[in-house]
């Protein structure tokens, strides 16, 4: 391969794979010759979100163990007091604008805010379905003006969101995606995606994907030739 290799990052905010996910895409994104977009499917943002029942809650719960053994990423008891055991609902599309609007602020920070997002919820158990607990986010680690738009959601912003999951599910229909987490890989040649079991498969992923690693191509079945 020659050139930097592109990684198109498909995943929802509150999804507990792609919080578990975390550190492999902060590798990814540090590595020098890769380069990684956000996409947000809004799995659970319009018509996906969804009230946090009991069930649901336990289920999710037992998930998030599952999760926490296989990658190390912390699923605190306070989230399970103050996030699962209090109902409400799993909405992602709050978290999902705070990410565009960090997007269009502070573009190079959006990882970035996706994982202390994550952690406000998975670790602290705070409320990041809420417009106002996101704010308290963003500012936190410094990101004021994504904050200041998040706070009065203008057209702009409104319209760059929807744009933003109109693409991923876009890609998702491609891709025959039927979840998330999940990266398309493009090396200029072939775009190639990773599936959720690809990236907690075990094994040096990082290496695979690098310029001395092996083709994109040959990681996954599904490849789909570059086109236009």
């Amino acid at each position: 391969m020659t050139g930097k290799t592109h990684i198109t990052y498909l995943f929802d905010p509150l999804c507990g794979w792609c919080y578990g996910a975390s550190p492999l895409l902060a590798q990814l994104a540090a590595a020098p010759d890769l380069t990684v977009s956000l996409a947000p499917t809004g799995l659970f943002s319009d018509s996906g979100a969804r009230a946090m029942d009991e069930q649901f809650a336990a289920f999710a719960w037992s998930n998030d163990q599952r999760i926490g053994s296989l990658t190390g990423q912390r699923f605190s008891d306070v989230y399970r007091s103050q996030v699962l055991a209090k109902g409400g609902m799993l909405d992602s599309g709050p978290a999902t604008l705070a990410l565009t609007a960090v997007a269009l602020t502070a573009g190079q920070h959006e990882l970035d805010a996706l994982r202390f997002i994550q952690e406000a919820r998975y670790v602290s158990g705070r409320d990041v379905t809420d417009m106002s607990e996101l704010q308290s986010v963003l500012v936190s680690v410094g990101l004021d003006a994504a904050a200041s738009r998040l706070a009065s959601p203008d057209s702009d912003l409104l319209a760059a969101n929807r744009a933003r999951m109109a693409s991923a599910r876009a890609l998702t229909r491609e891709f025959a995606v039927n979840g998330v987490p999940g990266l398309i890989v493009d090396d200029g040649a072939d775009r190639t995606l990773l599936k959720a079991q690809d990236l907690f498969s075990g094994g040096d992923l990082l290496a695979r994907l690098s310029n001395t690693g092996a083709s994109p191509a040959r990681l996954a079945r599904n490849s789909h030739p570059m086109k236009g």
